[in-house]
């Protein structure tokens, strides 16, 4: 048989060697040149957006799936919801402690009462007696400040009634932060100096802080392209919180302006035409000549300030001095005291100026402190609406309710004189007399 010629024997390079390892099946790289490639940083791009729509709680049993579901919930910016996470039991609490290192990029919280036998961990300078009152009794919530430290993407932040005792410059250091609101946190110790450290400011609402609020309100000027809204109202009176509200006239956003609890001081007749541009509402406390609240000693002093109110309202298409009330302080020459007989039997005098309005037409009439329904003629800023406008028929339903309480003093269009008010209880005795005799 024919002999066949074998085929020459491809000798390969030795194993081991640089050309035998190049030869080999690459196996594909998820990595190149130390980054994701295209295919890994897509997919995870994906996972961080899925779980953007779902809430806090959610995301943090979702990082369970797997390591890519891990590493993408502590990449994704966590949405801002109507109520945001709530921290307000101890569970809560320690799944916050969990977030701030699994989940950091939170946008909202609402830090609340967590329970009767659990409190924060005291600040700065904390009140000694509220300190050692709880020092025995409650247990201090752990790493509180370290925490919250970790939140470096916070927009919203709310402090309701939380049990915090001092100084916490972790609160105030979130330099994303828009809206800041603390109602009922007595024993917590801040100044408005502090929110330099949030330069996005756009909200700030404090109620129920009492005393443990200081400063200057000079300082949002840091803020002065960013505030849309200042509003402090509390109860007590925050003492603590001092300026001229006229520093604030430049402020290019500022829609909403309430000082009311605070010790602010000014004259409403400062504000020109080119002040607190887009203001629509403006709650000025008593120590500002002409705020909520304000006592004036003669009768005579009140129509240029109503004038002011009427300049600064028009200049604004607004009705931003609803409900304020003016009195006559106890002192005035006009005021006079009453029998206590006639207390009993007749409506008290009408010292107390209230400002109204029926559907969009505004005025303001005198009335006493003790009723509603004992007023004088209203006094209208405003001209009657057409009866074709759409704000007609409202406009009459209001009206109604405001005469009704326009009877004792009907055709008084400011107080009576101590004469004309001793015939005015006179002539009502003597028509009681005669209905019942």
């Amino acid at each position: 048989m024919p002999n066949r010629k074998k085929k020459p024997r491809f000798v390969g390079p030795a194993a081991g060697s640089a050309v035998a390892t190049s030869l080999l099946p690459q196996r594909r790289s998820r990595r190149l040149a130390g980054k994701p490639n295209g295919t890994i940083a897509l997919a995870n791009a994906v996972a961080e957006n899925i779980l953007a729509y779902l809430p806090p709680e959610e995301i943090m049993r979702s990082r369970r799936v797997c390591k890519r579901w891990k590493d993408a919930a502590k990449k994704t910016i966590v949405p801002i919801t109507t109520y945001g996470f709530n921290v307000n039991s101890v569970r809560n609490y320690n799944l916050m402690v969990a977030m701030s290192t699994a989940m950091p990029n939170l946008t909202q919280l609402s830090l609340g009462h967590v329970d009767y036998r659990t409190i924060y961990d005291n600040g700065e300078d904390p009140d000694m007696q509220r300190a050692s009152h709880t020092f025995h009794s409650l247990t201090p919530a752990v790493a509180f400040q370290d925490t919250m430290s970790r939140f470096r993407m916070l927009r919203f932040l709310e402090l309701h009634n939380a049990p915090l005792n001092g100084r916490y410059p972790c609160l105030f250091e979130f330099s994303l932060l828009e809206s800041l609101e603390i109602d009922d946190c007595k024993y917590l110790k801040w100044d408005l100096e502090m929110l330099r450290g949030m330069p996005l400011l756009k909200k700030l609402c404090v109620s129920g802080n009492g005393e443990g609020m200081t400063g200057n309100i000079n300082s949002l000027r840091a803020l002065k392209n960013t505030l849309e809204m200042v509003d402090i109202s509390m109860i007590p009176i925050c003492s603590n919180v001092v300026g001229n509200f006229m520093c604030l006239a430049d402020f290019p956003r500022l829609e909403n302006l309430s000082l009311f609890s605070s010790a602010v001081t000014g004259d409403i007749r400062d504000i020109g035409e080119q002040d607190f541009p887009v203001l629509n509402f403006l709650h000025l406390p008593k120590t500002v000549v002409g705020g909520d609240d304000s006592k004036f000693r003669r009768i005579s002093e009140i129509s240029e300030y109503v004038n002011t109110v009427d300049i600064i309202r028009r200049q604004r298409d607004g009705s931003i001095f609803n409900d304020y009330t003016w009195h006559l302080t106890d002192d005035s020459p006009d005021r006079y005291s009453m029998d206590f007989l006639d207390v009993l039997r007749h409506p008290a005098p009408p010292f107390t100026i209230e400002f109204v309005q029926a559907g969009l037409r505004v005025g303001w009439y005198w009335r006493n402190d003790e009723s509603l329904a004992d007023c004088c003629e209203l006094n209208w800023l405003d001209p009657e609406p057409d009866r074709d406008s759409v704000d007609y028929e409202r406009y009459t339903e209001d009206l109604k309710i405001l005469e009704f309480g326009i009877y004792f003093f009907k055709g008084y269009h400011q107080p009576p004189t101590e004469r004309e008010y001793r015939l005015l209880c006179e002539d009502r005795s003597r028509l009681r007399r005669i209905v019942e005799p």
